[in-house]
């Protein structure tokens, strides 16, 4: 139950929560309060005193308004609401003494710092400091720390906000960073001089106010104001983080998180954020075909005539939907395949996800969900590895007492556990212990659905969740693969049902699955990647960045991702390769233009064009299976190098050898 008061903030009644703290009624009010340590997702510290205010009739001196709630203000002699003043001449004189404090020792040097042009520290000294300084003592200096590949550190621009050791502390899960000392020694330190070991480590970078935290890739490259700022979603994971990506000419810069409540809160992971130097190399910019054995350089109107030759002559097609392929692009592979007589499948990692049945493959529960829940199963899945922003939020459940229950090989969750074993018997052993509890979210992952149990696994997870009288989600890890299943880019017997018997296969995308020698194969994608190397006839397409798509995230929400930059070189995008090819064989797809194709496309599944929307997904069990021996295996073993951009980013190699590297045990020298 709410306890609602009324409070007046600069002569204006409000009426907020007695919960809420004096900053956050003064947001609710639209009054600006200047801060440098509070943040609304981590935990208040309250040390950085910028965010003052006068409340009357309290104590003479100005009060913390980040660490203050409303229901602790007292009211008038009369009963009046409290008086909260926020642009008195005490708060200005505050405001101006805090400030002048904090530049003490900042090393004032802003025309070589990254963070130049978007720093709160230079943006809040203009606004509410002083122009001037009555300090003339030496400034001290600290020593800079190596956290790894990712941060760059000047420690002696910081200012002890600690926002960087809350977030590694609180949604991370690592312990490696600290504050020692006091007075002028205290300092932000790493435990031992160790580098930091997480998959969300980059966001300490936009967490820090100043420059002392800033991103290592991107030092000493642009300058905010030289960036064109594109919003999209990110396709590093099924999670479909909300993005913006800054280019400068056609080079994509940096990618930063948006802030999406329902999706990633304002955290990404660290391979969304630095791939982008993959989006550089590798790239294929123009046909190929394989004459003598050797890839040769060839026109589009050369390559689209030997593509449409190879697949007039077809005894059977068959398609293949990769893992970053927009719902366009698997909607008009789907029509022109099938337009063939052939078949088109998107789960080529062999995952059991039945067609037709949404509840299935997507399951009924949001990721917001996770936030509150109090039993999480995790079957077959290690969220760390997957989605790590979405691991943030079971964890954020399990600091709030929710119990985490853990059927799949052993893991860092970054959060305690109850491991039950990896051997499929305990799906059963967790199916008959269950009792009906409240806030029980049953999360399954593709480790669990691929090999011959996937049937089993599914069913008894969908049982599980019911017998809860809880929800499940299914946690993909490849963000075209629930468009694909919505648009119906499936087969009758799965990959090797599609596969079997084929002499053309168009693949679009999909590098994560090896074709055996045999058929004419014809590759359409953005890298030279595993497809490249197997095929008959590339066709170079945009990448994720460079073409408008849309893309359905693990809970089953459609989003657009806009184009940020340009294809290079000759490189087209997905859907208009795929609608000249088809004119080119004579039997054009009907549309002419992405607005046409997604029209058809909506008519045909009407729920994609809800954006932003998670549809209600119903609830229809599978029919249940025989689950047979064997272990539940994770899904993915490397983080840093699931797809062709990642293996084409030379900083994510560097990544994926130190993590390898972290988890060899040291020998003791002889």
């Amino acid at each position: 139950m709410s306890d609602l008061r009324k409070i007046i903030i600069d002569d204006q009644e409000v009426e907020v929560d007695g919960a809420m703290t004096l900053i956050q009624a003064c947001e609710q009010a639209g009054i600006e309060i200047p801060r440098f340590c509070y943040h609304e997702r981590l935990s208040i510290a309250g040390n950085c005193r910028m965010c003052l205010v006068e409340v009357v009739g309290g104590p003479p001196k100005p009060a913390a308004s980040c660490a203050m709630q409303v229901r602790d203000l007292r009211p008038g002699p009369e009963g009046q609401p409290p008086v909260v003043k926020t642009n008195s001449p005490m708060v200005k004189k505050a405001r101006e003494g805090v400030m002048e404090f904090l530049l003490i020792n900042h090393p004032l040097d802003c025309p070589i710092c990254d963070q130049g042009g978007e720093c709160d520290l230079q943006d809040q000294a203009m606004a509410y400091g002083v122009d001037f300084s009555r300090f003339r003592e030496p400034k001290r200096a600290v020593d800079d720390l190596d956290l790894g590949p990712l941060v760059e550190t000047h420690m002696t621009r910081c200012i002890s906000c600690t926002r960087c050791v809350r977030f590694t502390t609180e949604v991370a899960g690592i312990h490696q960073m600290g504050q020692t000392g006091r007075g002028e020694d205290a300092e932000i330190t790493a435990y031992l001089g160790e580098t930091l070991d997480s998959n969300l480590q980059g966001n300490i970078i936009d967490l820090c106010p100043v420059g002392a935290l800033v991103s290592k890739p991107y030092a000493f490259t642009a300058r905010p104001w030289e960036l064109t700022k594109t919003e999209t979603i990110d396709v590093m994971d099924a999670l479909g983080s909300n993005i913006r990506v800054d280019t400068k000419g056609r080079e994509v810069m940096r990618i930063l998180p948006r802030n999406h409540d329902g999706v990633n809160e304002e955290w990404i992971s660290d391979k969304t954020r630095f791939v982008w130097d993959g989006l550089r190399r590798q790239r294929l910019d123009r046909p190929y075909i394989r004459e003598g054995g050797k890839l040769k350089p060839a026109t589009w109107p050369e390559a689209l005539a030997k593509t449409a030759e190879a697949l007039k002559g077809a005894k059977k097609v068959a398609g293949l939907v990769g893992d970053l392929a927009p719902v366009e692009g698997a909607y008009a592979l789907k029509q022109l395949v099938e337009g063939l007589g052939g078949q088109v499948e998107c789960r080529t990692d062999g995952a059991y996800l039945p067609a037709g049945n949404r509840s299935a493959y997507v399951g009924n529960a949001r990721v917001e969900e996770l936030d509150t829940a109090k039993t999480v199963y995790l079957i077959g899945t290690d969220p760390a590895i997957e989605a790590p922003v979405l691991n943030a939020r079971i964890r954020k459940a399990w600091l709030n007492g929710a119990e985490v229950i853990h059927i799949g090989q052993p893991t860092d969750l970054t959060y305690d556990a109850t491991q039950l074993g990896a051997r499929n018997k305990f799906m059963n052993r967790a199916l008959a212990e269950a009792e009906a509890t409240e806030g029980a979210i049953v999360v399954v992952g593709q480790g669990g659905l691929r090999g011959e149990n996937g049937p089993a696994v599914l069913s008894l997870s969908m049982r599980l969740a019911e017998k809860l009288g809880g929800k499940m989600l299914v946690l993909h890890t490849a963000a075209s693969r629930v468009g694909a299943m919505d648009v119906g880019a499936v087969s009758d017997g799965g990959i090797e049902g599609a596969l079997d018997g084929a002499d053309v296969v168009y693949n679009l995308g999909a590098d994560e699955i090896e074709i055996a020698s045999g058929p004419f194969v014809i590759y359409q994608g953005s890298h030279g990647d595993r497809g490249a190397h197997r095929a008959d006839v590339i066709l170079p397409a945009a990448a994720y960045t460079e073409e408008q798509g849309l893309f359905v995230n693990t809970e089953g929400r459609p989003q657009l991702a806009l184009r940020a930059g340009h294809p290079p070189g000759e490189a087209k995008e997905n859907w208009a390769i795929l609608r000249a090819l088809s004119g080119e064989m004579g039997s054009a797809l009907p549309f002419d233009s992405i607005a046409q194709l997604r029209r058809a496309m909506v008519e045909a599944v009407p729920h994609l064009a809800s954006i932003d929307a998670v549809a209600d997904n119903g609830w229809t069990l599978v029919e249940e299976a025989e689950l047979g021996a064997g272990q539940l295996q994770p899904a993915l073993h490397d983080f840093y190098l699931t797809n062709p951009i990642a293996r084409a980013s030379a900083l994510m190699a560097e990544l994926s050898a130190e993590a390898k590297a972290r988890r060899t045990e040291p020998v003791a020298a002889e």
